[in-house]
């Protein structure tokens, strides 16, 4: 069973993939991504690898007949797009490792398959992230991250660009650039600021350690980055997941999750005047060995309780950060 299924109460599609439950367990000491595991090239820097058991597919099955008479009930294909991106072909290793020139490269596979993947009209938006450590549900410790392209708009892209466009049409300005100012002028949460990147725990943070990363100009997605750019975006998430392991001087568990605007609707040129590039972290642990969860209220009704002051949890991170710069 693999199908989209709409949510009427909040509009939403929910994704329904019941094959992904017979992934099989790798054996110990196999890893299909580092090299002679006869899966992916001997050598390589970086490398994009379609996922073998993705959750969104270009050929999906026809969905099964389970909405009866229903007239507020739709299904339909689950259609889309799913690439793993192997960062390195060194099985104990992650970003913050790597040079500034490797992470570049990383950056240029992922605007690759950004544009390519937005030059099929069925899919509205590409989504890139990475996932680090088991206590986000990572099976595969090999350093990856993931693409994943979705015919429908995800419902928090949506509500973001609801706020760009109502920020737009009432300031005639883009709501992340004026952000950025607010957050340059306070100063107190920004962790880290290069020349075209801003990183700070955001005055709304969600989490305790929660960090967003921001392009200084107004860039709508990852293509319209120029080289000095993708550099300086290298180096910024150096910075940024070189702090984190700094931390508690240990490999820090994060969901990273890059906004870029969608793609092939049809206001996509009026929402890039509106729709500004930016990278959130979302971190699990809310101190060194304690897990903060999304409980019921988070869950349930999508409000989140942060059980920190994030103008605190900046000036950790800023140390966290001196002292990883201070190791290189």
């Amino acid at each position: 069973m693999a199908e989209l299924r709409w949510n009427p109460l909040i509009n939403d599609w929910v994704m329904i993939n019941s094959s992904r439950q017979s992934r099989p367990v790798m054996p110990k000491g196999y890893c299909p991504f580092c090299p002679g595991s006869e899966k992916i090239p001997d050598n390589y820097d970086v490398l994009k690898y379609d996922n073998d058991f993705p959750a969104l597919s270009q050929n999906p099955p026809e969905p099964d007949n389970v909405v009866g008479n229903s007239e507020i009930y739709k299904i339909k294909p689950m259609y889309g797009k799913c690439e793993v991106i192997l960062f390195s072909p060194e099985h104990e290793s992650s970003i913050c490792e790597f040079s500034v020139e490797h992470i570049k490269k990383i950056i240029d596979l992922w605007t690759e398959r950004f544009v390519e993947i937005s030059k099929n009209e069925n899919i509205k938006y590409v989504f890139i992230f990475e996932n680090r450590g088991e206590l986000v549900g990572v099976t595969q410790p090999h350093p990856h991250g993931q693409i994943y392209g979705y015919s429908v708009v995800p419902k928090k892209i949506e509500i973001e660009i609801d706020c760009f466009k109502s920020h737009y049409k009432k300031n005639k300005s883009c709501l992340f650039c004026d952000i950025n100012k607010d957050e340059i002028k306070f100063n107190q949460r920004i962790v880290y600021e290069n020349e075209d990147f801003i990183a700070y725990v955001p005055f709304f943070a969600e989490y305790v350690y929660q960090v967003y990363i921001s392009s200084k100009k107004h860039k709508s997605h990852i293509a319209k980055f120029n080289k000095r750019e993708k550099n300086n975006l290298a180096l910024t998430l150096k910075m940024i997941t070189g702090m984190y392991d700094s931390l508690f001087d240990k490999n820090f568990p994060y969901m990273m999750c890059m906004h870029n605007a969608p793609v092939n609707i049809k206001s996509s040129k009026k929402i890039s005047k509106a729709f500004h590039f930016h990278i959130e972290f979302y971190t699990p642990l809310r101190s060194e060995n304690v897990q903060q969860f999304n409980a019921s209220s988070e869950t349930g009704v999508w409000a989140h309780c942060n059980p920190s002051a994030p103008e605190e949890k900046a000036e950790e991170l800023k140390q966290a950060l001196k002292r990883f710069q201070e190791s290189l």
